[in-house]
């Protein structure tokens, strides 16, 4: 059948893929699953039960929630209803909160449990146009998910007609979901994306993989972000089965339950991955530890052709002494992953490839639904270090100043209340500027090489906006300047320029003496009082953008010595190449080492501080 909404999937599954486990969650230790015939009749409650309780088509309806198989009914439910699904991440900060549901006008939301609702309960007095909270989980004193279900069985005959007249009303052009996304000022940007928008970004990359009916697929990352979203789709409509994973500490019990095929990730999660597996190396005894880094070292030379027979027999010895193990931790059936949302480090591809579990890679904004490129899971038509060839349906061209432009049906209809936004990022020929900087390698290939636009990614796909942060860094006594860092890190840190003037009286004040600003930054109990400043604007912030970790340096910025521009903004690439071999500290460095580290800093600096002065 002919797949042009979102909703056209669930028709799809019910003709064409029918199974007893379509979607799977679960629920006190067991997993739920449900066939494809009830999750048609879960969407088509959803649909009912809305309407009935007077919502209508065109409203905004928000999810908070981790994953689960009811996602989707909300999702399926509003989109065949002609409702807008506006959804937002379970962990931002409640000002971050409360401008979305404020901006987006949402009329309800379905959160996932009683600790989402505590964040969300203080807000949503203040939303003018906020009628309801209802909650996929079981919350004291919140209508539930299920009342939405009961009531669409109570009124299925009464509604049924005319669902079917608005879904036969909707085009592919039409709005079906807004999806927030931080921007360089703060304030998140609402991305409106149509049903052509996400299909046939589903569609083209199910051509990437031969994977379809009777296979598993496992869902952890973020529904609520357009790439884990999309290829929900995606697995759907090739006839995967798709196992949920609310609860990120327990994916890997779950991947061990259901031996899935296939399954998306990040850069971020594969990095620990490998680190956890070379730290057990490491434990190993002598002999075996020889084994294994043997193992690691063949696995690094990998490359996806031209493999010597040598190279091929030495690499089928170290698969079953040490990589079978790696792919027995995976389920010991997976065929592939998909990766993206961050740049993936070489060593990573290459190793993970020659232990036989291969991973392919994509590039993407929310504004291109997500997918620009994207490697097939064909060696042939894969290059190392690059984030494949374009898609089908989309096209790529590198701008003057090296900046990738994206045009096709992937692209979005524009940002939310905000014309002028889209005009800046969308230009007159439908050009969508990305603000990534890249080049094409042998006509075919992406590579991203710099970003334009400061905002970064952390390895783990989330964005950064640095700005915001820095404003309110600076807003502490003791901080002049500060630039935050972390591109395709685990985690964002920063460089500190203090105060030094009310510094030095803080110090005189608490009777710490210091021979010079070289000195100074090193004293535990200055280290400490940053910290503290440091923690305190990570209260205002979401989990993802805390600063885990900052050095002070003893210059101070300033337009004169280079460091700020005339209007005084950071030169951030100047500052960055100025600072590298700090910020290399900051990032290769273990929790354990730095730990010792300190100690011994602390060690020497109480030494210093009681020897005489001369």
């Amino acid at each position: 059948m002919d797949i042009k909404r979102t909703f056209d999937i669930i028709d799809l599954n019910y003709e064409k893929y029918p199974r007893e486990d379509m979607y799977c969650g679960k629920q006190d230790k067991e997993w739920i699953k449900y066939s494809t015939e009830d999750v048609r009749n879960y969407v088509n409650w959803v649909s009912y039960g809305l309407l009935a309780m007077g919502y209508k088509k065109g409203d905004k309806i928000a999810t908070i929630t981790g994953n689960k198989p009811e996602w989707n009914f909300v999702d399926m439910g509003l989109a065949q209803a002609g409702m807008i699904h506006v959804p937002i991440y379970p962990n931002i900060s409640t000002g971050e909160y409360a401008f979305i549901l404020e901006h987006a006008e949402v009329k309800a939301i379905v959160l996932g449990n009683n600790a989402i609702f505590n964040k969300i309960s203080p807000i949503g007095k203040n939303l003018k146009n906020l009628r309801d909270i209802f909650s996929f989980d079981a919350v004291d004193g919140v209508k539930s998910l299920k009342e939405i279900i009961e009531e669409g069985k109570k009124n299925a005959d009464k509604f049924k007609d005319e669902v079917e007249k608005i879904k036969n009303e909707i085009k592919p052009q039409d709005l079906v979901t807004i999806i927030y996304t931080s921007g360089t000022t703060g304030n998140s940007k609402g991305v409106m994306l149509t049903h052509n928008n996400l299909i046939t970004n589903a569609l083209s990359t199910s051509t990437l993989h031969e994977l379809g009916y009777g296979h598993r697929a496992i869902s952890f990352l973020p529904l609520c972000h357009i790439y884990e979203r999309m290829m929900n789709y995606h697995f759907q409509y090739k006839g995967l089965s798709i196992y949920y994973v609310e609860n990120m500490g327990t994916i890997s019990e779950a991947i061990k339950e259901i031996k899935p095929h296939i399954f998306n990730t990040v850069p971020r999660l594969l990095e620990k991955i490998y680190g956890n597996i070379i730290d057990k190396g490491k434990s190993l005894p002598w002999f075996k530890k020889q084994i294994f880094f043997w193992a690691i070292n063949l696995g690094l030379k990998f490359r996806l052709q031209g493999n010597s027979t040598f190279y091929k027999f030495r690499l089928k010895i170290a698969g079953k002494l040490i990589f079978s193990k790696w792919r027995e931790a995976l389920g010991n059936e997976v065929i592939v992953m998909s990766s993206a949302g961050a740049a993936l480090q070489g060593r990573l591809e290459k190793i993970f490839w020659a232990a036989g579990l291969p991973v392919i890679q994509g590039y993407g904004l929310t504004e291109t639904s997500p997918v620009i490129t994207c490697s097939p899971f064909r060696p042939g038509e894969i290059k190392f270090g690059t984030v494949g060839p374009v898609i089908d349906n989309v096209e790529i061209k590198i701008a003057g100043d090296g900046e990738i432009l994206c045009k096709g049906v992937n692209v979005m209809m524009g940002y939310y209340k905000a014309p002028e936004l889209t005009a800046e990022a969308i230009d007159e020929d439908g050009w969508f500027h990305t603000g990534d900087i890249g080049i094409i390698e042998d006509g075919k290939y992406l590579r991203i090489t710099d970003r334009k636009k400061e905002m970064f990614k952390l390895s783990a796909g989330k964005y950064i906006a640095p700005q915001p942060i820095e404003n309110k860094l600076k807003e502490s006594f003791f901080i002049e300047q500060a630039m935050v860092i972390g591109e395709n890190e685990k985690f964002a840190s920063a460089l500190i320029s203090p105060n030094f003037t009310f510094l030095h009286d803080w110090c005189s004040l608490h009777k710490i003496q210091f021979r010079d600003n070289n000195e100074l930054i090193e004293i535990p109990e200055v280290i400490e009082k940053f910290s503290k400043e440091v923690r305190e604007v990570n209260k205002s912030l979401a989990e993802h953008e805390h600063i885990k970790r900052f050095r002070l340096v003893t210059e101070e910025w300033s337009p004169q010595s280079g460091e700020l521009s005339p209007t005084l903004k950071l030169k951030r690439n100047l500052v960055a190449n100025h600072y590298k071999e700090l910020i290399a500290d900051i990032y290769l460095r273990n929790d354990k080492d730095q730990k010792v580290i300190t100690l011994i800093k602390n060690g020497i600096n109480g030494i210093l501080k009681n020897l005489p002065k001369f």
